[in-house]
This record gives C-alpha cells, sequence and structure tokens, in this order.
C-alpha cells in the first residue's frame, strides 16, 4: 500500500471521529463544512485564503460558508485592513465548536499514542512535521500562525 493511501486511511478515521463526537456533542456540519471551518484564523481570514488553503475553489468555498452561516458557525465581518473585503469569522457557537473540535483531536492522539507507543508516535508526528515544511503548498504564512 502507497504511503499516501496509508496517510489517506489516518486521516479519514481521524476526521471521521471528530465529526461524529461533534455530532453527539450537538454540532451538526458536514465534513467538507468542517474542514474549511477548521481553516479560520482566529482574527479571521478572507474567502480566498480559506479556499486555498482548503484547495478548493473559491466558489465551492463561498457555497460551504453560506452553508455554515445558515447553520451559524461562521459570520462575515468588513476586513479592516482593506475596506473592499470581508473577513470569515468564527461566531461564538463557531469557537464552542472549534474548542470541542480541538479536545476531541488531543483524545484521538493520546489514544493513537497509546497504540503505537509514545516514541513512535512523538518520531511519527516530526516526520509528518518536517514533510509538511518540505511539501505543503497550502502551508500557512509565519504571520498568520501567530494569529
Amino acid at each position: 500500500m502507497s504511503i499516501g493511501t496509508l496517510l489517506f486511511i489516518a486521516q479519514r478515521a481521524f476526521e471521521e471521529e471528530i465529526v461524529t463526537a461533534l455530532h453527539d456533542a450537538g454540532f451538526n456540519f458536514t465534513i467538507a463544512q468542517g474542514r474549511l471551518a477548521a481553516r479560520i484564523g482566529e482574527q479571521g481570514s478572507r474567502l480566498t485564503e480559506l479556499a486555498n488553503a482548503a484547495g478548493i475553489a473559491k466558489q465551492s468555498a463561498a457555497y460551504l460558508l453560506r452553508q455554515l452561516e445558515e447553520i451559524g458557525l461562521v459570520a462575515r465581518q468588513h476586513d479592516p485592513r482593506d475596506a473592499r473585503a470581508q473577513l470569515v469569522v468564527l461566531t461564538e457557537y463557531g469557537r464552542k465548536a472549534q474548542l470541542a473540535a480541538r479536545d476531541i483531536e488531543a483524545r484521538i492522539e493520546r489514544r493513537w499514542q497509546d497504540l503505537l507507543s509514545p516514541a513512535a508516535f512523538k518520531e511519527l508526528k516530526q516526520h509528518l512535521g518536517t514533510l509538511r515544511e518540505l511539501v505543503d503548498r497550502h502551508a500557512e504564512s509565519p504571520e498568520r500562525q501567530l494569529g
């Protein structure tokens, strides 16, 4: 089996577990909506930034954002850096969902660490971090990572 397939299987399991647990906690949205919402920066993000980070067309991102607005996870605000632009921000409900997702992610990581061993999990995470630095054309700029 290729490394790409193995990474996809692990990512799919991780993502499905997060969405299932969030649904159980009362946050109802699709995996596609969650993928986009997960990329919203703390100070908000522009539609084009989100589309690029998610690797999807701007039109697809706009469609998903409208759905996220309808369920109350996000809102649009004027961008203070550019009067012509808008920022997508998480609502209070969206921030609660994001915090819940981070807790679920931590639980999954702890369980996977137990499955592999703490040392093997740490090494895997380090190697994947290095690989991301080398190949991720959608990585956030250092400026956005601080925000």
